[in-house]
């Protein structure tokens, strides 16, 4: 029976899940079991993607790439896949009408980290923080809101920003990695080897006024997904706080991180939040 390949492609997304982000899958099983796959399936898909523009080095990437694109719109066409990333995917793409034009941006920026190493412009900035965290956190807005469009346009302003929230702290951690060993630049109008007070705190002040604007979301969401995804924001929250008590030296020199404990301590106080109804 399907059902038994459905459930094996449903356990490589969660796998994938658990096993490339220990914070993102410790969020997610906070989220109501209702929904909880459909995230697992989400993340698996945007996971592979990144993972074949910035780990496959000793292959052809581009083609790789192009495959995994055609092996992906063939999913979601066919409504199968033999890949079992894309089969779970596609599930929860037809399961909640999850917009083409958000994987289409998605699929788009990927293909930007194959040849593209520097954004200069805020444009060109503001075009692939869309495409690579934006839309995923649209994407994710669908489940949540189970078909809701009202509540969808509703929230749509606050899961885009914290996207791009979630998204820039990454890009500030994972700095000397990106850099240094990938030749990227992200941060437009910034010299990331000489990277200093002055240009950190701009963005960290952007990242800043990004998670406002998503915390005004999280309060409004359904109570399925409201304490996994407040759950995510304090996590980030916490380590962009880390970093701005880091000085830029060594953000340059080393990939800053929350302990386990701090990450526990963290669920803790956000069930205590949740539970208390101050979210």
């Amino acid at each position: 029976m399907k059902t038994i390949f459905d459930n094996v492609s449903y356990n490589c997304s969660k796998l994938v899940t658990e096993t490339y982000s220990t914070s993102f899958a410790l969020a997610t099983k906070m989220l109501a079991t209702s929904i909880r796959g459909d995230i697992y399936n989400i993340y698996g898909f945007v996971r592979f993607a990144d993972e074949i523009v910035d780990t496959f080095h000793d292959y052809n990437k581009e083609v790789l790439f192009n495959d995994f694109e055609a092996e992906l719109e063939k999913a979601l066409k066919d409504k199968i896949s033999l890949n079992p990333i894309l089969n779970s995917f596609q599930y929860t793409y037809h399961k909640y009408d999850i917009p083409h034009h958000l994987v289409a941006s998605f699929m788009k920026s990927m293909r930007m980290d194959l040849k593209k190493k520097e954004y200069r412009t805020t444009a060109e900035y503001k075009e692939y923080i869309y495409g690579s965290a934006d839309v995923v956190g649209l994407m994710c807005l669908c489940v949540f809101v189970n078909g809701n469009q009202e509540k969808y346009e509703e929230l749509k302003e606050s899961a885009m920003a914290l996207g791009s929230a979630f998204q820039k702290v990454n890009f500030l951690r994972d700095l000397k990695a990106d850099y240094e060993l990938l030749e990227r630049s992200y941060f437009p109008n910034t010299n990331l080897s000489e990277l200093d007070e002055v240009s950190k705190k701009r963005i960290v002040d952007e990242i800043k006024a990004d998670f406002q604007l998503g915390y005004s979301g999280i309060v409004k969401l359904p109570s399925e997904a409201k304490f996994g995804v407040y759950t995510a924001y304090k996590y980030y929250s916490k380590l962009l706080q880390k970093l701005q008590n880091t000085p830029p030296l060594e953000i340059k020199n080393t990939r800053i991180r929350v302990p386990n404990y701090q990450k526990f301590g963290l669920l803790a106080k956000s069930y205590v939040n949740y539970k208390l109804q101050l979210v």
